[in-house]
């Protein structure tokens, strides 16, 4: 049971800031006119959900992390026949790489990259590993009020209804490419693509500030004077901000400390991996609301700190990638990308395996009490 009660509150308290963290970066990208194809808690895999408008919510078979897949952040150039794809699929509604290039008098290759690029915009949709035949469908529009409104805002061709691989008129190839470009990632400036980056971090520490001022100052905490009389004390919010901003500070030395070989061990020790975050997540909740509160505001600055790593894939890393690309005025090549982000999961996979060792170690040994 002990065991039950550890999973379910891990899963809540990392689940919740998940969701906070991948909701900044879904938000933000919204509040610019970017499609967001979906959102999901837990890691890639079969799902159950829902859609409204152009994105697809819900949860994965394994409930452990999330995603928000933000079209249009895929490194490299832009496919050269990604428009004359673009528009041949719609014409079309469904159809097969072999169709597109005959369409388009291109290899079958070629057409098969621009038509993967289109599915990661979220203009199409793939074919599945059991389809009898390989066919790319053209993406449904349902268009809502409000994207309607955001087509308009932005200057894109307001959209019209049209079922799953429906066959639509194409009049104007150009005019559709740059309303679909327009709604990509790729397609912003500079400041907005780093808001983007940065608002899953901002909100994990928002959400920490925001709950550090509920405990501290509208619930308020039991406060032991001088002569040893218990007190219920609250505090004013300027001082409550103050209190998450100085545990912000120290947790960004303890992260900053990682890279320090004189006190990257240390830091590690002192670490603890989901095995060790469900066991205190059950001990907090036992010991009541404000508890499990004040210890889920830590983990969600653990969490945006830890983001802010300028090591690819963590928003830090792509943060950095576009300080790169804006001071180098190029892209990064996508060889060069893929080999910093796998040098970045192997380093903490290993910090993982680590940590959970340690956790272990600490539940047969007695340290978690």
């Amino acid at each position: 049971m002990d065991v039950i009660l550890m999973i379910v509150y891990g899963t809540i308290v990392l689940g919740l800031l998940v969701f906070i963290h991948e909701g900044g970066h879904y938000l933000a990208s919204r509040a610019f006119g970017v499609r967001v194809s979906e959102f999901m808690l837990g890691l890639p895999g079969p799902s159950i959900g829902f859609k409204h408008g152009e994105t697809r919510f819900g949860v994965t078979c394994v409930p452990l992390g999330g995603y928000a897949h933000v079209c249009g952040m895929e490194p490299g150039e832009i496919h050269p026949h990604l428009k004359g794809a673009l528009a041949a699929l719609f014409r079309r509604g469904s159809a097969t790489a072999e169709q597109i290039a005959d369409d388009l008098h291109i290899s079958a290759d070629d057409a098969e990259e621009a038509l993967v690029e289109l599915v990661e915009w979220g203009s199409a949709v793939g074919p599945k590993r059991k389809d009898a035949v390989q066919a790319y469908k053209a993406m449904e529009v349902t268009p809502t009020k409000k994207q309607i409104r955001d087509a308009e805002r932005f200057g894109r061709v307001v959209p019209q209804p049209y079922a799953l691989g429906e066959p639509r008129e194409v009049a104007d190839a150009e005019a559709l490419y740059q309303s679909e470009f327009k709604q990509q990632y790729r397609s912003l400036p500079f400041w907005k693509r780093t808001i983007i980056l940065l608002a899953g971090i901002t909100v994990n520490l928002l959400f920490a500030i925001l709950a550090f001022i509920l405990i501290y100052s509208v619930i308020g905490f039991d406060y032991e004077t001088a002569s040893g009389e218990i007190t219920h004390v609250t505090v004013d919010p300027l001082r409550s901000i103050q209190a998450g901003f100085t545990y912000i500070g120290m947790v960004f030395q303890a992260v900053v400390s990682l890279f320090n070989p004189a006190t990257a061990a240390e830091t590690v020790s002192n670490s603890a991996s989901v095995i060790g975050i469900a066991i205190i997540s059950k001990s907090a909740a036992e010991q009541g609301i404000v508890a499990l509160l004040e210890f889920t505001a830590m983990i969600s600055v653990s969490l945006g700190i830890m983001n802010l790593i300028p090591i690819p894939p963590l928003d830090g890393g792509r943060f950095v990638v576009e300080i790169y690309q804006k001071i180098a005025r190029r892209a990064i090549s996508l060889r060069a990308l893929n080999g910093l982000s796998i040098a970045g999961v192997a380093l903490f996979l290993g910090l993982f395996v680590i940590m959970v060792g340690q956790d272990i170690q600490r539940i047969f040994t007695g340290f978690w009490g």
